[in-house]
Formats: structure tokens, C-alpha cells, sequence
């Protein structure tokens, strides 16, 4: 199925994200958390890719097959392009086609320091016409409320998503943010210029005070003074910033959902009671 026929039905899409495991021998655990993160019934599940040739790109594949096989859940395996060639990426690609798999996500990727560049994709958008020239998948891309943080400006930011939907785009996920109104500024940007594929905003509840430094540094999501009040008040006190955090992700949600959203995309952190407790709190609403 192609994951842009899922939007346009009426009700608010729900998706989620896990990592494959650092190590191929925590596959196991990992097949243990998506046990429990089925129960909450999204409409498909992504599964990321990281840099370079780690085992992790490896399983990418794998995972997000059996996501289909086992669990009859539409997969969004993830592509950086950064530091892969066009033949790691015909590879990839051919994977993909042999387990069935119909959906992408079209990514640059993160930088990595001493890391060399493969020079054949600069951006995601030369990646997403690659992929359109290379078999019947649909190509999802990535956007950022706030701007990329290499981007001069949201202006410009936005008017590269114009290229990525020229591309071959068809719905974008946005990366985190913790203010309902800079995605609502962003999403009339958008619209204005012409975007008018179905937009997901990416949601990751804070569960501990490690997460802040390192989301903030990675995306560029500026943090409202009642989150950073919510954080300094509990960073010290796991349990309470976890239900704080809790609190404050399912606020935004339901903020977001009655506003018509066109989807939740939720970073669980392969936390399987993070995916359950926002079910919980939000399900009669989608």
C-alpha cells in the first residue's frame, strides 16, 4: 500500500518510529518491542537508517519485512544518501522490491564527523528522484517546523521542500518540536507556497533529561518556556519528568488533532509504554 492513500479519510493518521538495535544480536529485543507496539494499532511503522555501513543499515531491510509479515503493518524503511553511491543505493533499493516493500523515506542524513562524503547525493531531493527512477516505490520525505539548521531560513527551507515534492514527494513527517504554534506558522508557510501533500507532525514525548541537549543540538527544535519550566523543575526526578513529559507530548497531540492534522508521527525511542500511554490518552480522538 502506498502510504499517501492512508491521508484524506477523515481521521488523523497515527505512525510510529523505532531504531534498529546497534548490535544485530539485539534483534531479539527489539521483535520484543514491536510485539507491544502493534497492540496500539498505527498505521504503519518507520524504521531508520543510520550513517555509514553499520549493522544498523543492515537490518533496516530485514526489520522492516517482517514489520509487514509478521505483524500486517505497512513498513517506511528510511534512506540516507549522504554517504551512499548509487550502486549501495540500486542494492538497497532491490532489497526493499524483493520483501514487498512499496514506501521510503527519502533522507539526507546526518553529517559524521571524519566521515567521507560518497559526492553522488547532496540533497534529499536527488535522492527521491533516484528512487523514482528505480522501481514503483512512493517516496515520503522530511520537513522541519522550525527550519533545517543549516538552512539560512525557513523561507529557503521551505522553498527546498518544493523541489523534494517536484521530486517525487508525496507527504512529508516533520522532525520534533515542543510548540504547537511554530508547526501551525510553518504548515500556513507551506500551504501559501504551494505544499498541499499530507504533512505528519513528529512528536517525541521527553523522558529523560539526557534526551533535551542532544534533540535540541540535532534538530534545531527550540524549546517554549513552559517545556524548559518542566524540565527544570524534574530533571533530577526520572519518574516525574517522565510523567511530565508524558503529559506535556499528549497535550500537544490532542492540541494537534483537533486542530485537523493531517497525522501523528510518534518517536517512541523503542520505549513500547511511551507509544501505549499516548494510545491510551488519544485513540477515541483519532
Amino acid at each position: 500500500m502506498k502510504l499517501h492513500e492512508l491521508f484524506g479519510k477523515g481521521r488523523t493518521v497515527f505512525s510510529l518510529e523505532i531504531f534498529p538495535p546497534k548490535r544485530t544480536d539485539g534483534i531479539e529485543t527489539l521483535y520484543t518491542t514491536l510485539d507491544r507496539l502493534t497492540a496500539v494499532k498505527p498505521d504503519y511503522i518507520s524504521v531508520t537508517y543510520g550513517a555509514g555501513g553499520s549493522a544498523a543499515n543492515n537490518l533496516t531491510c530485514r526489520i522492516a519485512s517482517d514489520i509487514r509479515s509478521r505483524y500486517g503493518i505497512e513498513p517506511l524503511p528510511h534512506l540516507t544518501c549522504l554517504y551512499n553511491t548509487r550502486g549501495q543505493v540500486d542494492a538497497y533499493l532491490a532489497e526493499l522490491s524483493a520483501a514487498g516493500i512499496e514506501n521510503i523515506l527519502a533522507l539526507r542524513g546526518d553529517r559524521v564527523a571524519d566521515m567521507e562524503v560518497s559526492g553522488e547525493f547532496a540533497h534529499a531531493s536527488d535522492l527521491a528522484a533516484y528512487i523514482g527512477q528505480r522501481g514503483d516505490f512512493n517516496c515520503v520525505g522530511a520537513c522541519y517546523p522550525e527550519g533545517h539548521p543549516e538552512c539560512p531560513s525557513l523561507d529557503t527551507d521551505i522553498d527546498n521542500l518544493k523541489i523534494k515534492l517536484d521530486a517525487g514527494v508525496t507527504h512529508l513527517n516533520s522532525q520534533l518540536f515542543f510548540n504547537n504554534e511554530d508547526f501551525y506558522a510553518f504548515l500556513d508557510k507551506a500551504r501559501a507556497r504551494g505544499i498541499n501533500v499530507p504533512i505528519e507532525a513528529g512528536i517525541m514525548p521527553v523522558i529523560n533529561a539526557r534526551q533535551i541537549s542532544r534533540m535540541v543540538a540535532n534538530c534545531g527544535a527550540s524549546m517554549p518556556a513552559k517545556f524548559a519550566r518542566i524540565i527544570a523543575r524534574y530533571e533530577n526526578d526520572p519518574q516525574a519528568l517522565m510523567d511530565a513529559g508524558m503529559a506535556y507530548a499528549i497535550d500537544q497531540i490532542t492540541d494537534l488533532i483537533a486542530s485537523g492534522v493531517d497525522g501523528i508521527h510518534l518517536y517512541t525511542m523503542n520505549r513500547p509504554e511511551v507509544a501505549s500511554r499516548v494510545w491510551e490518552a488519544v485513540k477515541n480522538m483519532l
